[in-house]
């Protein structure tokens, strides 16, 4: 104990500190929570862009197809 100190002091010490650690812990647990939505979505939306770019490919060449087919 620091001089002037008394053990009801130390004790309301101890709570607070062990609420103020409970609360960072609440915050750390919300921010991975939140991490982790962020990185699902993320993939996502990769799921989405690859299916996307898949489709154009394929409707490119159905294109050129159908251009080959009317310049013949």
């Amino acid at each position: 104990m620091r001089c002037g100190e008394t053990v009801e002091q130390c004790r309301a010490e101890v709570e607070r500190l062990t609420r103020e650690l409970a609360e960072a812990n609440r915050e750390k647990i919300r921010a991975a929570e939140c991490g982790l939505v962020v990185l699902e979505e993320n993939q996502t939306l990769k799921q989405q862009y690859s299916d996307l770019e898949a489709e154009q490919e394929a409707l490119r060449q159905e294109l050129e197809q159908l251009q080959e087919v009317s310049t013949t």
